[in-house]
């Protein structure tokens, strides 16, 4: 049994180099040249537009593809004063906030933040969060390391055809990675 143990870790141990000399390959493959992303544009989708949590407009401007799924950055344009996300966490990402243009409040866990022009929140994974627009328009760049799901998250509100139900919402969230926990802030 012992000798079992052995031979497993010998060749544990060993396989290790190759699977680091994997991902380096895939990263040295990955994207080589910089690109530009014009503003008012999204890469790849063009810009999305939500349905269901609010009806804000997406825009990819780093998508995971880009990446190999290090990391995603989105502009959001929001159009839904009062409305934001459910009480939710992320499961495997980390999100980054910067409020380019107007208000919102955030809760991280217990606490909650309210953020203006030029603010930024860091929410980390697993830990329950939620945001709510506070004035009428805004603007924010939302970065997750690593990407994720959440990019096709976006594509796939975008694609409904109607007001997901509780339901549906909580299974979309959950195939993407994310978890509802409790419900939409409300503002103060």
């Amino acid at each position: 049994m012992k000798r079992n143990n052995f031979i497993t870790s010998v060749l544990m141990f060993a396989a290790m180099p190759l699977t680091s000399l994997a991902i380096d390959v895939k990263r040295l493959l990955r994207i080589n040249k910089g690109f530009k992303i014009n503003a008012g544009e999204g890469r790849i989708h063009g810009h999305i537009k939500l349905k269901g949590v609010n009806s804000n407009i997406l825009d990819v401007k780093i998508s995971g593809s880009d990446t190999d799924g290090d990391l995603a950055i989105f502009e959001q344009t929001s159009l839904s004063q009062g409305r934001g996300t459910p009480l939710h966490v992320h499961l495997l990402q980390d999100e980054i906030f910067y409020v380019l243009d107007g208000a919102y409040y955030f809760q991280v866990g217990k606490d909650k933040f309210h953020l203006r022009t030029g603010e930024s929140i860091f929410l980390p994974r697993n830990v329950p969060h939620a945001w709510t627009q506070v004035s009428e328009k805004g603007k924010m760049t939302v970065t997750l390391q690593p990407a994720g799901k959440l990019e096709e998250f976006f594509v796939t509100m975008q694609a409904l055809d109607h007001e997901p139900t509780e339901q549906e919402l909580a299974k979309i969230f959950n195939d993407h990675d994310m978890q509802i926990v409790g419900p939409p802030l409300k503002l103060d």
